[in-house]
């Protein structure tokens, strides 16, 4: 039977198993705590006060980055349809995943570890496909076609990252059209991940630490856990909830927002005995939208105006220089 794993350390020998390489690699910062993030209940929009309940949502994006949503409007049944389908597409031959056409998509949409990783803690211990929403209709293969499923949670997730922002944009004295007019339905993506099994001997992430370049990220995770956050320093470990789905406050909200709502930095630690399964639906704008602080008397802008092509092609740089994202500070004024 041919293995469904990547082929993490027959490929990268000297990263697992070069002791000068281990000897110069951070071991991973120690968690503090388990955390419950701030909860926002979008069925009390009918009983409660519409401007209370804005404020909170508001405060746990500029305290925390970070909220998980109850009542969110997508059926419990597709989200576990979601995982049955990302369990029969990554459960699939590596040799078959690695394939140029895999899915139908193009040559870069599965990806794995990290060819650029120059230590342990650039690596990835995980496996993603990576599919912009206009390529969910080229997806399936003639045994098994989860458009129907993936395509289904794309549309709700994008209407609930749409009304999320609206809703955060609203003491930010931004135009309610703003992100109809710059979020295309063609602009977001979706990530499906796998977190194998990883050996702790390995001291590896699946996920290293990063900030998401775009403006919200709605996140299902299942139930085993590893989702991590930094707050005020510390590494915080997100208790899972399948019920709920998370969402986090993205770079381009942050300079949106003046530096009001918080991208957070996260990671995810993979379990050593069971595999773990998340899908992510990233809402950006069009290349050509302009994000701009918003400013008022009292705090000046804080961010130079950029276009997200601009900030997108900069992330590029750094990284092909660097191996890191470096992310917001290269627009501060």
């Amino acid at each position: 039977m041919d293995d469904i794993e990547p082929p993490f350390e027959k490929t990268y020998p000297t990263l697992f198993h070069n002791s000068t390489a281990k000897a110069n690699d951070e071991r991973l910062a120690a968690v503090d705590e388990e955390c419950q993030l701030p909860s926002i209940d979008l069925a009390r929009l009918n009983f409660w006060s519409f401007d209370k309940w804005i404020e909170e949502m508001a405060e746990a994006a500029s305290q925390w980055g970070f909220f998980q949503v109850m009542n969110h409007g997508i059926p419990q049944k597709v989200l576990e349809s979601m995982r049955k389908e990302q369990m029969k597409i990554f459960h699939q031959p590596f040799r078959k995943k690695s394939e140029q056409n895999f899915m139908n998509l193009s040559a870069d949409s599965y990806r794995w570890g990290n060819p650029k990783a120059i230590c342990l803690k650039q690596f990835l211990w995980s496996e993603a496909l990576h599919i912009p929403v206009t390529d969910i209709s080229r997806l399936g293969d003639e045994s098994n076609n989860p458009r129907s499923t993936i395509s289904l949670f794309s549309t709700k997730a994008a209407n609930l990252a749409e009304r999320l922002a609206e809703y955060l944009a609203r003491n930010l004295k931004i135009k309610s059209s703003y992100f109809r007019e710059n979020c295309l339905p063609g602009s977001s993506y979706l990530r499906m991940n796998r977190y194998p099994p990883c050996p702790p001997s390995f001291e590896v992430l699946g996920l290293i630490p990063h900030t998401d370049s775009d403006f919200l990220t709605i996140l299902y995770q299942d139930h085993v856990g590893g989702l991590q956050l930094k707050k005020d320093g510390r590494w915080l470990s997100v208790k899972p909830n399948p019920d709920v789905l998370i969402v986090n406050v993205g770079d381009l909200f942050q300079a949106l927002s003046n530096g009001v709502y918080k991208s957070v930095e996260h990671r995810v630690v993979s379990h050593p005995k069971v595999e773990r399964y998340s899908a992510a639906y990233f809402y950006c704008p069009s290349y050509e939208a302009v994000i701009e602080s918003t400013e008022n008397i009292i705090e000046p802008a804080i961010y130079r105006k950029f276009s997200f092509r601009e900030y997108k092609q900069q992330i590029q740089d750094d990284v092909r220089a660097t191996g890191n994202k470096v992310g917001l500070s290269r627009f501060l004024l």
